[in-house]
């Protein structure tokens, strides 16, 4: 299980990305993070050099900081697990049915109400610095929407039940590129992006069936493995 997680985390990053919650809001974070507006971006003139080296730098610093609060995430919860070492079998058994139990939530097959409410830390305005789109990055982190925070809460229990600090960090270090990768490729190409999402968001249903199985399919894994150590 130890050397797929890294990929499965990051494709749990990518599939957090095309969720309903995440992938509508994509051209008004990085408006919001570079201070050009998505008319000035998709003009003749709006992907010039200047301006696609400052979305770049921008929308890397932006992700640069959801990342710091990602990974000391997993590193907290995995040194956290390592007080129960002696307990390592229970924790995977009550993990794996935390992580079964948030996937058939985005599948639709339970309706977990707490996870229905959207909790986010707003800025107004941006600090007009580098650093701000850097601090915009942490504070997008410490938000919660329906969609993100069951398969971010799913990989942060995979990292659990990891034996070492630094497979944890590795965990979320992929479920970060995951997420990331997207996010400055979309804001060096938001022109093409906005057409894509047009044809994608037919089909969030079933990017929402994938996340969850990826979820259950994680859970029994992690499940079994409990249940062999006790």
């Amino acid at each position: 299980m130890s050397s797929i997680s890294p990929f499965v985390a990051f494709g749990a990053g990518i599939l957090s990305f095309f969720s309903p919650c995440v992938l509508p809001l994509i051209p008004a974070y990085i408006s919001f993070v570079t201070g050009l507006s998505l008319d000035k971006l998709r003009e003749p003139d709006g992907t010039t050099t200047k301006n696609l080296k400052k979305v770049f730098w921008e929308t890397v610093l932006f992700v640069a900081g959801f990342s710091l609060v990602f990974v000391a995430l997993g590193a907290s919860v995995t040194f956290l697990g390592n007080f129960l070492l002696a307990k390592r079998g229970i924790i995977k058994i009550i993990g794996g049915l935390i992580i079964i139990v948030l996937g058939l939530h985005i599948i639709g097959l339970l309706n977990i109400k707490y996870l229905q409410y959207e909790k986010k830390v707003h800025l107004k305005t941006k600090p007009a610095t580098l650093l701000g789109s850097f601090i915009v990055g942490v504070v997008f982190a410490l938000g919660w929407t329906p969609c993100i925070g069951p398969i971010l809460g799913g990989i942060l229990t995979m990292a659990a039940t990891e034996e070492h600090i630094h497979q944890g960090v590795l965990l979320l270090s992929c479920y970060s590129l995951g997420l990331g990768i997207p996010f400055i490729l979309t804001s060096l190409f938001i022109g093409g992006f906005l057409s894509f999402f047009t044809k994608i968001k037919k089909h969030f249903g079933l990017i929402s069936i994938i996340s969850g199985g990826l979820l259950i399919a994680v859970g029994l894994w992690i499940l079994i493995g409990g249940i062999k150590l006790l």
